[in-house]
Order: C-alpha cells, then structure tokens, then sequence
C-alpha cells in the first residue's frame, strides 16, 4: 500500500514579504532608476510572485513612493519642538551614514530625471508624512512652510555629502554634519 504524499505546510508572512518586496525595490530603483526597474524585476529580487508585488502596492509608483518615503525621520520626531532639530538632523545622518536612506535618495534623484510626476508625488508624501509629525509636537501656524524649508535642507545635505560627495560638506564627519544641520533646523524651527 502506498504511503500518502507528506505535504508540507506553507507558511504566510505577509509582514516579512512585504518587507522583502521593498528592500529588493529600493536596490532596483536605485540600481536602475524608476522609469528601467519593473515589477517583474523587483518581484523576482524579492522571491515572490509578480502579483503579491501588485496586490501589496497596486502599481510601481505606489511601490516606489512606499520604498523611497523615509519612514523612519518621521517617527523621530516624537518628543519637545527644543530637541526637534537634533532628533530630525541625527536620524536623517545617521540613516545616510549607513546606506538606509542613500538608495532612496539616489533613486528620488533618478526619477525626478525620467518622471518628474513621480518624483513630485513622491515629495508630496514625504511631505503630508512630515506635516503630520511636526504637528505632534507643535500646533505651530506655519507648520508646512516649516515642514518645506526642513525637507529644502536635508535634501541640500544629501545632495552635497552624499550624491556630489565633494568639497568641506563631504569631508566632515558624521558629528560635524550633525552638529551643522542642527543649527539650520533650529533657525527653521524655532528662529
């Protein structure tokens, strides 16, 4: 008598799938720039099928906007409006620092190049995640205007430190960045 076919049991992590579909996008979108990267591509990276990419996102820009969008400043800035620019400055270096943010960046760059309409709703989440988190620790009037002039700042930083990667900016250390955008977050927020 034969014996029955063992089958194994599949196990469903849709959290750490969904993480694996947006690290394997943000190496293809900066590898490649968001108008060469597919679907297909990112999905083969990630080890899942073309439509898991599709029913977690619903399209390449939503995923693009959802991998490139720094999550991780907006949930800095909990705490007093004094520490703010300390908090935003550390996390957006540190994460440029170790690479967490750099592909993101590198990718912002290379589609504002091919797709300027995603370049520019992907800048509008970035900023509506912002705008919401700045009004956790302030009821502050101009907290868009703010909320710009912080994203104009770390963006000239980037650019300078880590995409140009010449001159005194790219030479400092990390302290000294630090230190530095501390002080223009701080003529921002409080000045």
């Amino acid at each position: 008598m034969p014996q029955p076919e063992t089958t194994r049991k599949r196990t469903r992590d849709p959290e750490a799938k969904r993480t694996a579909i947006l690290d394997a996008a943000r190496a293809t979108f900066a590898e490649l720039g968001y108008e060469r990267a597919t679907i297909r591509e990112i999905a083969k990276r990630a080890g899942v099928a073309n439509g898991l990419v599709t029913l977690y996102f619903s399209s390449k820009e939503n995923l693009f906007i959802a991998a490139a969008a720094p999550q991780q400043i907006v949930q800095n800035v909990v705490g007093d409006l004094e520490g703010l620019p300390r908090r935003v400055a550390s996390s957006f270096i540190q994460q440029m620092e170790s690479g967490e943010l750099a592909e993101s960046f590198t990718a912002l760059l290379r589609s504002s190049t091919s797709d300027r309409s995603v370049a520019r709703e992907l800048q509008r989440a970035m900023r509506e995640q912002s705008i919401t988190a700045y009004r956790q620790v302030s009821s502050d009037d101009d907290a868009e205007a703010k909320v710009e002039m912080i994203v104009a700042v770390l963006n000239g930083v980037a650019l300078g430190r880590y995409v140009l990667a010449d001159g005194l900016l790219a030479a400092m250390s990390p302290e000294e960045v630090i230190d530095r955008t501390t002080e223009l977050l701080r003529t921002v927020v409080l000045g």
